[in-house]
């Protein structure tokens, strides 16, 4: 029959392997050792990193509580400005309807002004053209020399006659 022999050379671990407790002694050993030191360690210089997390993690909570206040009033400020804001483009919206009303208020009195002067403006042309047409007929008929009255020539006569003498 065939022999089955390790073809392996044995090695310092496969040594080991053969004392599972032994090396678990010592790595235990190793383990107690560390802690030993690290509890020592922290002993003689006083401090303790775990304390320093709890304080480092309360001083990070106060600044995030700070930034939150300092974002809630700075939101409340932004609230009030554009309030502000609102209110003022509320009263500029007003005063424009109110300068739009007053603008078509001054464009119709100056139509209605405008349409009077046009009117008025043919009414005189009206009256040209009649005065005009009366000075026509006026020309056209022969002229009747009036006389005056003869009271009216004495006493022209006698002015005449008073100017001469002086």
């Amino acid at each position: 029959m065939i022999d089955l022999a390790e073809t392996t050379p044995p090695g310092p671990f496969a040594r080991l392997g053969a004392q599972p407790i032994a090396l678990t002694a010592a790595v235990l050993l190793l383990l107690i050792a560390g802690v030993t030191s690290i509890a020592i360690w922290r002993a003689y210089t006083g401090t303790a990193p775990e304390s320093d997390r709890v304080v480092a993690s309360r001083q990070l909570q106060a600044r995030t509580a700070q930034a939150s206040e300092q974002l809630v009033e700075k939101t409340r400020g932004l609230e009030v400005t554009q309030q502000e804001s609102i209110d003022q483009l509320q009263v500029v919206q007003d005063q424009l309807q109110t300068m739009r009303r007053l603008l078509a208020a001054q464009q119709a009195d100056t139509k209605r002004l405008s349409e009077q002067v046009t009117t008025l403006n043919e009414s005189i042309d009206n009256l040209r053209q009649s005065f005009a047409s009366a000075r026509a007929a006026d020309a056209e008929t022969p002229s009747v020399t009036s006389r005056k009255p003869a009271r009216h020539r004495v006493q022209a006569s006698a002015r005449k006659r008073g100017k001469s003498r002086s």
